[in-house]
């Protein structure tokens, strides 16, 4: 009895991670499994028979990879504008000291702490008195406002662990604003800066509440499954979830890869 209770003790927090893992990747699980299905009626809630017919055709239900292309371009104009925008915030913040200082660090990450549904029907009472026409415009503010907080947070907290003295070592070695913030700050702020676009991307495809406030006759991804779903779900949105789960998890080990083999290179 005390080996066992001596070898739980020593990975109780292995344990732990990997219950923790399963857990939140069980239901992609599902969703990749119910993609290969064949189901006799409208809902694709039980298992038929093994099927690759949603693969050979991810568009065959109509508007739906209208609604997805629509989605990933608003997720990556939301993504580039927040980025640029969270990015020059960030610095800002960190590396100047202003009047309102305070203030205007807890407006950013305002956002973050607000339920959505005020944000949502917040930006709605504002387009709607502005006179301006809800759609693909309003969506994309929208977007950007609340992937702001975010990028901030990442880049904010990349630039707080920098070391000013690789700056100054290069401004003593003759090197201009501008070569100093592109061959030292920005390689040393990529990191955080990345990481704050892969979370906007994710956050701005991902959105409904919001999306569906500000969106008029403008359907999205999410507001096409939401849709769906209440008259049945087609295997397609499966296929659509398994692919976007995919490509995230390729990105991500990708991204460690490099970052290994950077390690090694420096390693002497």
């Amino acid at each position: 009895m005390r080996a066992p209770l001596g070898w739980l003790r020593r990975n109780l927090v292995v344990l732990a991670g990997l219950a923790t893992l399963a857990y939140l990747i069980l239901p992609n699980v599902v969703v990749t499994v119910f993609s290969f299905n064949n189901p006799t009626g409208r809902f694709n809630y039980a298992w038929q028979e093994f099927s690759l017919d949603a693969w050979k055709d991810p568009c065959g239900v109509a508007d739906m990879c209208g609604s997805l292309a629509l989605s990933l371009q608003i997720a990556l104009w939301s993504t580039l504008g927040a980025t640029a925008l969270g990015t020059a915030i960030a610095f800002a913040m960190v590396r100047y000291r202003f009047r309102g200082r305070g203030a205007v660090n807890s407006l950013i990450f305002l956002p973050m702490a607000m339920p959505e549904i005020v944000m949502a029907a917040s930006l709605l009472a504002l387009f709607l008195n502005m006179g301006i026409e809800l759609g693909f415009w309003t969506i994309l503010i929208a977007h950007v406002m609340f992937c702001l907080s975010f990028v901030v947070a990442a880049v904010k907290a990349r630039v707080l662990s920098m070391d000013p003295r690789l700056e100054e070592a290069a401004r003593d070695l003759y090197a201009g604003p501008a070569q100093t913030f592109l061959r030292v700050t920005l390689p040393i702020a990529a990191p955080g800066i990345a990481a704050g676009a892969l979370l906007s991307f994710a956050l701005s495809f991902d959105d409904f509440i919001i999306t569906n406030f500000n969106s008029g006759n403008t359907v999205t991804f999410p507001m096409f499954v939401w849709g769906s779903a209440q008259r049945g779900t087609p295997v397609q949105i499966n296929v659509i979830g398994t692919a976007m789960f995919v490509i995230a998890v390729l990105v991500v080990v990708a991204g460690q890869a490099l970052g290994n083999r950077r390690k090694k290179a420096r390693t002497p």
